[in-house]
């Protein structure tokens, strides 16, 4: 194996010894023969540590000449490596006598070991700007001068090139140097590092690992209005003129992915394009506003994306796609982000932000005191952003600032394991498709943590995450739409999806009331297609209705909700229908299905204290099995309306007004239709039924009627009435007013005990 040498030395013995142990050994200039072996790489760094503190020992100055070699064998040519103990140091050679192809172990940047240490070779031809980092000029050769030490690397650079140690000095000119040298594919950092610029690139294939430490911006120039793209690192593809747009000769349906084109000659397999449908009547209401990609020709006049269509475009509608190059894989890992204490949208400050951009990840990266969003995107397409965090930023209160992140005609996000604290939200999906986000929580969440703008998103799922949520709320300009969405595991202190949300899922949402935000502990979802299984709020459930687009049914299955006093559970919108399943609603005081949709409710419990239990019903009321406790059912429909009751039904308890079953006007028929019913009065005083006006068909047959009062009064059973009393039992029941049998009236075949 061949022996390093100590500072002195010569293959063939000793030098001749200092005359003082500080002062330096004697060396020659560097050698003609410096072509460094390929053989020879591996070993290098740790000769040329050893050699630097063999050198340090000695008392080598720092602006010494090189003070090592690597020696051969005898049978080997005479190569050399030279060593420079810091950048003065190997700067301060005369150029003229370093031979071009020199290469140099530097051992560090101001001093050995510093972290620096690197291999760099000289380019005597070499007129690249000097950068104080991965190129270096000598000090000899002047602004116009010829030669260069280039960094040599496998693609791994590193801020301490540049002398980077800390925030002292700002990392602007090495940010730029870096990411626009395409030989580096990653880049490192081993301090805190502050930056006083905002930096727009263009590269791919890169990544950004910072270590963990902490990104400051401390005296960072001033933003544009309204611009939350100033990022200290702005990653944008570029937008070509190249733009195509086209009529739809017939309609383009959903979830279908081969679109029409003019003439599909003009597209090829890989391209990516921005491709959007013209607005509708709001100003930002599209249903397509994506960054996809070309998969196959179909035909002369069809191209397939790799996306399925998520809303059905009418024949006549326009689209346009403007050809773009996106960024590309652009990885930013392992920061910490201080914004600017009290920025506002000109002063603050943020960390990252693409447009037009794939495959592009953001991992481990925690903001405070950000302005804009932690992480912007727009345009972009299959992504991730993970186990990232932001507490207590600049704003909560403007528009667009205070998010973790917020993602704008994205498709295929993936946004996991991340946290907010006090914060706008946490997760935005505005015009986006295709994404989801798991295991995400928001603490002092009254701004809300997850939301969807309105901008007709489509198939978005959120699972295992807490936080307060709601959907398509920012306004008609937008659209107010969104289609497919799926809540699964959620907790939080208030869900709204009130405007035109079509077919969401939810599956086991617990709200619940939180101390001193006014509307916490609500559930608020459009019925169009919405499903609700093991879900619960503590404070109210209303259903409303915005849309009907859904094919699927209305179902609230196996779930709890307590009802805030004189709140209508179906609101006067709904005009669909609403089946609830096994389903618990508890404080039924002033409570209502007000919407003229039918209602069904199956197997399912109404509750209230006793004597206080009221629900009406505008539309048609089915009650299957289950229990009605201390609860009236009140039949209030300005058109006519049936009331069922049957499967087993109980009433039972105290209900507010005394009777069980009645109505609230007269103007209108009321069917009333009794099968399998079980009705139990604790009092004499309490009423199973009480009708005594207006038009009503009552049918009850295998009922039960233990206790109370029956009244069922002459003037409730005039023109067009009728009334079937037949098959029951009664049990001790004072008949108030039961009208006599006739044309239109039977009580024949009860049995009365």
């Amino acid at each position: 194996m061949t022996n390093l040498l100590t500072p002195g030395q010569t293959p063939d013995g000793p030098a001749t010894a200092p005359t003082s142990p500080l002062q330096a050994p004697t060396v020659e200039a560097p050698s003609r023969r410096n072509l460094l072996r390929v053989a020879g790489i591996g070993g290098l760094v740790a000769a040329g540590a050893l050699m630097g503190t063999q050198s340090a020992a000695a008392g080598t100055p720092a602006a010494a000449a090189p003070s090592g070699v690597l020696p051969m064998k005898k049978d080997e040519p005479d190569d050399e490596v030279l060593v420079a103990t810091s950048v003065a140091q190997l700067v301060g050679w005369k150029a003229k006598k370093i031979d071009d192809g020199t290469v140099v172990q530097l051992l560090g940047h101001a001093t050995p070991g510093d972290g620096a240490a690197r291999l760099v070779r000289y380019d005597a031809k070499s007129e690249a700007a000097a950068n104080g980092g991965t190129v270096l000029a000598p000090k000899d050769l002047g602004a116009a001068g010829r030669g260069r030490w280039h960094t040599l690397h496998t693609g791994t650079a590193d801020f301490r090139w540049f002398g980077l140690f800390g925030k002292d000095t700002p990392a602007d000119d090495a940010l730029d140097a870096l990411v626009n040298d395409p030989t580096v594919s990653r880049i490192e950092a081993h301090s805190d590092l502050n930056f006083v610029r905002r930096h727009r690139f263009t590269r791919s294939h890169l990544e950004l690992d910072f270590g963990g430490h902490t990104m400051t911006t401390e005296g960072i120039e001033k933003a544009g209005q309204d611009d939350p793209f100033a990022a200290v690192l702005f990653f944008r593809g570029t937008v070509t003129d190249d733009v195509r747009t086209n009529k739809l000769t017939a309609v383009m349906p959903e979830l279908r992915d081969d679109f029409e084109v003019a003439d599909s000659s003009q597209y090829a397999v890989g391209e990516w394009y921005a491709l959007e449908v013209n607005a509708l009547a709001g100003k930002w209401e599209r249903e397509l506003q994506l960054q996809v990609q070309v998969t196959q020709i179909v035909d002369a006049t069809h191209v397939r994306v790799n996306y399925l269509n998520g809303w059905e475009l009418a024949a006549g509608r326009t689209l346009t796609w403007t050809k773009v190059e996106p960024v590309q894989q652009v990885h930013v890992r392992n920061l910490s982000f201080v914004g600017v204490a009290g920025g506002d949208q000109y002063t603050g400050s943020h960390p990252l932000a693409f447009e037009y951009a794939v495959s592009c990840d953001v991992e481990n990266v925690h903001g405070v005191a950000t302005f804009w969003p932690l992480v912007m995107r727009r345009w972009s397409t299959f992504f991730t952003t993970s186990r990232c965090s932001l507490a207590n930023p600049a704003s909560i209160t403007w528009g667009g600032a205070g998010y973790l992140t917020q993602q704008i005609y994205c498709l295929y996000g993936h946004v996991s394991d991340c946290h907010t604290s006090n914060c706008r939200h946490l997760n935005d999906w505005t015009a986006s498709a295709y994404g989801l986000v798991e295991n995400c929580h928001g603490d002092g969440d009254d701004q809300g943590p997850f939301v969807t703008h309105g901008q007709y998103e489509h198939d978005l799922t959120y699972v295992g995450n807490s936080g307060l949520m709601t959907f398509a709320n920012s306004g008609a300009a937008w659209g107010s739409s969104a289609k497919r969405i799926t809540v699964s595991k959620h907790v939080c202190s208030w869900f709204v999806a009130r405007v035109k949300v079509t077919d969401l899922t939810l599956e086991d949402v617990q709200v619940i009331r939180k101390e001193g935000l006014a509307g916490s502990g609500m559930l608020w979802v459009n019925a169009d297609g919405v499903q609700l299984r093991g879900c619960q709020a503590d404070d109210t459930l209303i259903v409303s209705q915005a849309s009907s687009r859904s094919k699927r049914p209305n179902v609230i299955e196996g779930s709890r909700f307590n009802v805030l006093p004189g709140t209508p559970i179906t609101q006067a919108t709904v005009t669909n229908p609403v089946h609830l399943v096994r389903t618990t609603l508890n404080g039924l005081e002033g409570a209502s299905f007000a919407g003229s949709g039918p209602v069904v409710l199956d197997q399912c419990t109404l509750e209230a204290a006793e004597g206080k239990g009221t629900v009406t019903a505008s539309g048609d009321l089915t009650i299957r099995g289950g229990v009605v406790r201390n609860v009236a059912v009140v039949a209030a429909g300005a058109a006519e309306q049936t009331i069922r009751v049957g499967d087993g039904a109980r009433l039972e308890g105290s209900p507010a007004g005394g009777t069980f079953l009645s109505r609230a006007k007269a103007d209108k028929p009321v069917t009333w239709n009794l099968d399998g019913a079980r009705s139990t009065a604790p009092t004499g005083d309490t009423g199973h039924v009480k009708l005594d006006a207006g038009m009503n068909r009552w049918s009850a047959v295998g009922s039960t009627f233990t206790g109370g009062r029956l009244q069922l009064a002459d003037g409730a059973f005039g023109t067009g009435s009728y009334l079937l009393h037949s098959g029951n039992v009664e049990s001790g029941v004072q008949r108030v007013a039961i009208p006599s049998d006739g044309p239109t009236v039977s009580t024949t075949g009860t049995l009365v005990v």
